[in-house]
């Protein structure tokens, strides 16, 4: 099976091949990435057609390399993602976040929800279901950590950010280059800590495999 990986943030495909290489290791993998996106979402604050036409674009080129599933690491660019979705059908064309969501409501009680690329705390809580208890929160200073290389300070940012959600049950981490995080968020706060990448792996291999 050849997946194709499509992301806006340049930190994205290490934590994905990762968790490809523990769970799904016989996927070949391709790595498209556009990271003017995720500049052009932060100076534009808000998603524009144009920017659905290139992920539209980016996701038939996939699909032209011989791509049997795509998998967006983006998590701020839902609607961009579902157009590709409904083009391409009946390919599987995943969210980054679809499947943690499902996992995250599935564990129950309230979810902390961490993201260190503010956007994404406007576009992914109504991707939960109605009624989810939900507590976003915007890790400051984390994402200009990892762009400078200093991948301990946004670790040690992301667990202290977590550390002010002791009244949620579950900690889901909003972003693939969040996931570098995740066991000092666990160690933190002892509580079950969920990740993108190893989520939405899970989910691709079951759509493709069965």
């Amino acid at each position: 099976m050849r997946i194709a990986l499509i992301h806006a943030l340049r930190h994205s495909p290490p934590p994905v091949e990762e968790a490809f290489s523990r769970l799904w290791p016989e996927a070949r993998l391709m790595n498209l990435l556009d990271d003017s996106l995720s500049a052009d979402l932060m100076r534009d604050g808000a998603l524009t057609d144009a920017m659905t036409d290139r992920f539209l674009s980016l996701a038939r080129y996939a699909v032209g390399t011989g791509a049997d599933g795509i998998l967006f690491t983006c998590s701020a660019f839902g609607p961009c993602i579902e157009a590709c979705r409904a083009a391409l059908a009946p390919i599987p064309v995943l969210k980054p976040n679809e499947a943690m969501i499902e996992e995250a409501v599935a564990a129950g009680g309230t979810i902390g929800l961490l993201a260190s690329f503010a956007p994404t705390l406007r576009s992914m809580p109504p991707e939960f279901p109605a009624g989810t208890r939900l507590r976003p929160h915007w890790i400051e200073g984390a994402l200009e950590a990892l762009d400078a290389g200093d991948t301990g300070t946004h670790n040690r940012l992301a667990a202290e950010a977590a550390s002010t959600l002791s009244d949620c049950d579950v900690i889901a981490l909003a972003q693939f280059s969040l996931a570098s995080a995740a066991p000092a968020i666990a160690a933190a706060t002892g509580k079950p800590v969920m990740t993108t990448p190893d989520s939405a792996v899970r989910k691709m291999r079951r759509l493709l495999e069965r």
